[in-house]
């Protein structure tokens, strides 16, 4: 009946038409959603607890990101087995784009790679983009006997199973650096106790107070203390001295190349299944930031190196460094 009636009313169905059209015109699709993002505040876990070496990087990123993104971005701890509990949770995050996370060497490629209770893959996530990659060291407190490398070495070696050291996971890189020290000096891979804590900074509190004798990881949060007296460097894993710590000796400078192969690095990730528009998005904020002075020194004043990749490049290197440590595995004395 309402269709004869127009029918018979050229005018009217001409305006029902135009009206019609009108809205299809101004209707929401998927595809303005998508250009929308975003159109809220973005949550970034980090997955180790504040002043770490992820939580500092996350917080660089949410400094300077916002005025690419158009939104703020709220950087939360989330912390717990080693970086675990923390990537775990943006994994079963909504896959909106709107929670991410500061992944880390760490949780990211060494768990997966030897740790079989890992609940994820190494691949298990979108990898967005790699942010900053820093140098590796071994510290101990300013006051401690030990001067150097060897002096460690020969320490350990003198007391087996007594001395200990701080690590922030049981399987993560803060274990395999050290662990490839005493492999490197033809001692067992458990000749020193690991202890494990949240974070660096409860690794740096324990060190400094004399409840464990060293601690290994990334440069960043050791860089004030280092500076300060209060921590004594022994060794970083770059091929060259670094800025920061001009006074610490390379790894090849102490004999031990082959710890260049472990080194930190913070990269943004999502959950597994993020929408390309998510990910293009934050493609071209990342290359924004790549340029920004301001992020470029929040970055080099902790020691790290300024590293960002493509999502392609990004999944490259994480596959290389997890196959690097998966190959480590026996080495170190994990069973596979």
């Amino acid at each position: 009946m309402e269709r004869g009636f127009l029918m018979g009313n050229p005018a009217l169905g001409a305006l029902v038409r135009m009206l019609c059209a009108s809205l299809l015109a101004v209707a929401p699709t998927p595809a303005a959603h998508a250009q929308r993002y975003p159109d809220k505040p973005v949550l970034l876990v980090s997955p180790y607890g504040a002043g770490g070496n992820a939580d500092l990087a996350a917080r660089a990123l949410a400094l300077v990101a916002p005025k690419y993104l158009g939104q703020q971005i709220v950087v939360i701890n989330r912390l717990g087995a080693g970086g675990i509990v923390g990537s775990q949770y943006v994994l079963d995050a909504a896959k909106d784009g709107y929670t991410l996370l500061a992944a880390r060497v760490g949780s990211q490629a060494v768990s997966p790679a030897l740790d079989p209770a890992t609940p994820y893959k190494w691949d298990s996530f979108t990898m967005i983009g790699m942010l900053e990659i820093d140098p590796y060291v071994c510290v101990v407190s300013g006051k401690s006997a030990v001067k150097t490398v060897q002096d460690l070495v020969d320490a350990v070696k003198a007391r087996p199973g007594k001395m200990n050291y701080a690590s922030t996971g049981n399987a993560d890189a803060s274990v395999v650096f050290p662990v490839k020290i005493f492999l490197n000096a033809g001692l067992k891979a458990d000749v020193a106790v690991k202890i494990p804590y949240k974070g660096t900074p409860d690794t740096i509190a324990a060190v400094m107070g004399g409840h464990v004798e060293f601690t290994c990881n990334g440069l960043g949060p050791f860089a004030g203390g280092i500076k300060s007296g209060d921590l004594r460097a022994l060794v970083v894993s770059t091929r060259a001295r670094v800025p920061e710590a001009p006074d610490v000796p390379t790894a090849r400078e102490v004999g031990m190349p082959n710890l260049e192969l472990v080194s930190g690095w913070t990269a943004l990730y999502g959950p597994a299944g993020l929408p390309k528009s998510v990910i293009d998005a934050w493609a071209s904020v990342l290359t924004k930031v790549k340029d920004d002075p301001d992020w470029t020194k929040q970055v080099r004043l902790r020691g790290s190196v300024p590293s960002i990749m493509t999502p392609a490049d990004t999944r490259s290197f994480v596959e290389l460094q997890y196959n690097t440590y998966r190959a480590l595995a026996a080495q170190i004395g994990i069973a596979q």
